[in-house]
């Protein structure tokens, strides 16, 4: 009997122990099960989280995921460039100064290279004419007409590294992958930046502007403006048209100074700014700055009428009627453009470019100028002005007047004269 009743209590303990064990077995397999779903569940959400994310950023359209062949490609395209170029860098004169800037000569050298290859190239410098451009406008063209292609530009730095931007167009928006590599210190070389963005807007002018906007942060996100706008000129002036640019206008612009930007003839010369425009047409004619460390005191009258008289027709009378003079030190004041004198805009950051050339029977010559602006507004002709210009057999030459055409000196900010005759 007791070893029955045992028999059975140890039967029982042996039940019990089992179903614990059971028990026991089932909740750990339990927990794993919940632990294996609660990973899965995290991440599944990872993965919806880094989805959202990277839809969100496409949304955006900037600082877009490069894919790695895209990737290798620019890097190994930049390398091969680079490598093409290399012996015209390393003979070339990078001077003392920390940051190279290298000759005019040594980068035109560099860019028939290139050309030489077939690659559209172009340079930094001002009305830049792009070698083998027609690669570039055939595909904006094709682009206009909804088809699908890329292409890649090339442009030449100061410093004798270059930029690569390729152009994707996939038949309905148009993509830029912009890749920068640079010269090290050691004459070798590496890939400074890469970017992708997708081109929020573009077109092709009929003068040969490709006018284009970048995605970019905007506020709330950034808490100042970001300018995403750019302009390239794809079809080269003429070499005349560069040559009259530079001799011309280049050096006047449209800050600091108002010969270009308003109208004015032989006749109607008093609302020029002399004390402003003095410092341009020294860097005309000296090839280099205006030092006013020089001028304490201002500007010897003298030196400073002759000068203006020998840009303008205008008389010695004149200028110290219509220029704020100093009778009493016989100077010309002179200060420098500043926050306290002049509000920027983005119109006098405009580049004059002279577009057409027309001789008068009076011998005089009249430019066809427009004032192309790359910021915010990017417009390639902000206005468009009449320059006449009389030209002597020694290469000198005088301004005889200026007239903005279309009224679109009703659409350009009201100029600032930097000293105000009292």
């Amino acid at each position: 009997m007791e070893r029955t009743i045992f028999m059975k209590k140890c039967i029982w303990f042996i039940v019990l122990i089992s179903c614990l064990l059971c028990g026991c077995i089932r909740k750990d397999r339990t927990s794993d099960s919940q632990l294996m779903d609660s990973r899965d569940v995290d991440s599944t959400e990872e993965n919806e989280n880094v989805k959202e994310d990277v839809a969100e950023q496409w949304e955006k359209g900037y600082d877009l995921p490069i894919d790695e062949p895209e990737r290798k490609e620019a890097e190994d395209e930049c390398k091969m460039i680079l490598e093409l170029i290399s012996d015209i860098y390393a003979q070339a004169d990078k001077g003392e100064a920390a940051n190279t800037v290298l000759d005019d000569k040594t980068i035109y050298k560099m860019q028939n290279r290139i050309k030489e290859k077939g690659y559209p190239v172009t340079t930094m410098k001002a009305y830049a004419a792009m070698e083998n451009y027609k690669k570039v406008e055939d595909f904006l063209k094709n682009c206009q007409e909804e088809k699908a292609g890329s292409v890649v530009l090339y442009e030449l730095h100061s410093d004798g590294g270059i930029g690569r931007d390729k152009f994707i167009f996939d038949g309905k928006d148009m993509y830029l992958i912009g890749a920068c590599a640079i010269w090290n210190t050691n004459d070798t070389y590496g890939l400074s930046y890469i970017s992708y963005a997708r081109i929020k807007e573009w077109k092709y002018t009929d003068k040969g502007w490709f006018c284009y906007e970048l995605c970019v942060p905007e506020p709330p996100e950034v808490t100042e403006i970001v300018d995403g706008s750019c302009l390239v000129r794809i079809k080269p002036l003429s070499k005349e048209q560069r040559e009259m640019s530079e001799r011309c206008v280049q050096g006047l612009g449209y800050q600091g100074n108002n010969l270009l930007c308003s109208n004015w003839d032989t006749d109607h010369m008093e609302k020029l700014d002399y004390n402003g425009m003095y410092e341009y047409l020294y860097a005309m004619k000296h090839q280099k700055a205006f030092d006013a460390e020089d001028y304490p005191n201002g500007i010897p009258k003298e030196e400073f009428e002759s000068l203006i008289m020998e840009y303008l027709p205008v008389t010695a009378e004149q200028i110290q009627e219509y220029a704020v003079f100093d009778e009493k030190n016989q100077t010309y004041v002179w200060v420098r453009l500043g926050c306290l004198n002049y509000a920027p805009t983005f119109f006098g950051t405009s580049l004059p470019e002279v577009i057409d050339i027309k001789e008068n029977e009076d011998g005089t010559v009249t430019l066809t100028v427009d004032a192309v602006c790359d910021m915010v507004i990017c417009d390639d002709a902000v206005i468009t002005h009449e320059l006449t210009v009389k030209f002597a057999d020694d290469g000198s030459f005088q301004y005889l007047g200026n007239e903005i055409l279309n009224d679109g000196i009703m659409d350009i900010p009201d100029y600032q004269y930097r000293i105000r005759i009292e």
